[in-house]
């Protein structure tokens, strides 16, 4: 072996100790951030009695107030922030462009389109005579429209890419314009809308973590388990396509097969966190950003830090939300915008990303 095999190997291994570090950094951070966001809330719960509450061994309004509300808002946070971070970095990846999201393509926006196209015209999920008391009982076909309304943006968006040979740039200002559409629609159905569907349809469209009960956790949960599970496993593909497109399929990448699949799991995994949170922006953008200044472009460790870094922008997010004006809860999409736009604009400034 020689002296410069050596060094390449020392350096590699020196490059992993690094990234093994920042990964356990992203994981201490999101437990103190699990941990902060159990303490935030109107009931003064102590350390002492969450861990009871937890186990089930406290006060019955205690006990109520941390498995209703505070653990399945945690837990739909942290999973709703993995799904966002992980499908940003595999959009930007696939589409070779930086500013790839599920916002900024408007498979968000197309999804907001179908639930609300839910809400008004099929009458899903509404309850109550009044805003104060809508609820939404129906959120399967809400996540199906809004499925539909997410995949015929992503179907627009690859037909585009693959038959008009448009550039990078150009795919931003397309997510641009279909966002403005399916904005444009759906003021057309909010505007045609009684009050009550009126109301339901913006309180829907804010963002709010604490609209998810455990039943629609589990629903999150599968869904972003395994589509993290899938984007893991074709890692390798991710880092062949980050070479270009015929050093990709030289190493056995069907490159658009990859591309059309992976846009229709990132457009699921939105569908799915939007119909039941609401638009939620700038994890999707920020989160991969972020961690590409720390650890580059190689998706065996982009993935998994993106992920964690989405769940803790999130969750953080929705801490402010909390405590900035409590009792009263902010928006959450509103939270996220103000923080990731100016946050997003200093990482444009500084220089672009680490390669």
């Amino acid at each position: 072996m020689t002296g410069a095999e050596k060094s390449e190997i020392k350096d590699y291994q020196a490059l992993k100790k690094r990234n093994i570090v920042v990964l356990a950094l992203l994981g201490i951070i999101l437990m103190m951030a699990m941990l902060l966001s159990l303490r935030a809330g109107s009931s003064d719960l102590s350390m002492g009695d969450i861990v009871k509450a937890i186990g089930g061994q406290s006060t019955k309004q205690n006990n109520m107030v941390m498995w209703n509300i505070r653990l399945p808002r945690i837990l739909t946070a942290v999973l709703s922030g993995v799904g966002l971070g992980v499908t940003g970095a595999v959009l930007q990846g696939i589409l070779k462009n930086p500013l790839a999201d599920t916002t900024t393509l408007g498979i968000s926006q197309g999804a907001g389109f179908g639930a609300a196209f839910a809400i008004i015209v099929l009458g899903a999920g509404v309850q109550g005579s009044s805003a104060a008391n809508m609820s939404f009982n129906n959120p399967y076909l809400i996540t199906i429209c809004a499925f539909g309304g997410s995949i015929s943006a992503s179907v627009m968006i690859l037909v585009l890419s693959r038959f008009r040979r448009i550039t990078p740039e150009a795919m931003v200002l397309c997510g641009v314009a279909l966002s403005a559409m399916f904005t444009g629609a759906t003021t057309l159905l909010q505007y045609f809308a009684d009050d009550v569907q009126l109301a339901s349809v913006v309180f829907w469209t804010f963002g709010d973590l604490g609209r998810t009960g455990w039943k629609e956790v589990r629903i999150i949960a599968v869904v972003v388990v395994i589509t993290l599970v899938y984007f893991l496993f074709n890692r390798w593909h991710y880092n062949a396509m980050e070479s270009g497109e015929q050093t990709a399929a030289s190493l056995g990448v069907n490159v658009a097969r990859s591309r059309i699949i992976n846009m229709l799991v990132c457009a699921l995994t939105a569908a799915v966190i939007v119909s039941f949170i609401g638009i939620i922006n700038f994890i999707g953008l920020v989160a991969p950003h972020i961690m590409r200044r720390f650890l580059g472009n190689n998706y065996c460790w982009l993935l998994p830090a993106s992920a964690m870094a989405g769940a803790v922008l999130l969750l953080l997010g929705d801490v402010l939300a909390r405590v900035i004006i409590a009792p009263v809860v902010l928006p959450i999409g509103a939270i996220t915008s103000f923080l990731g736009a100016p946050l997003f604009l200093y990482l444009l400034f500084k220089g672009g990303t680490k390669q």
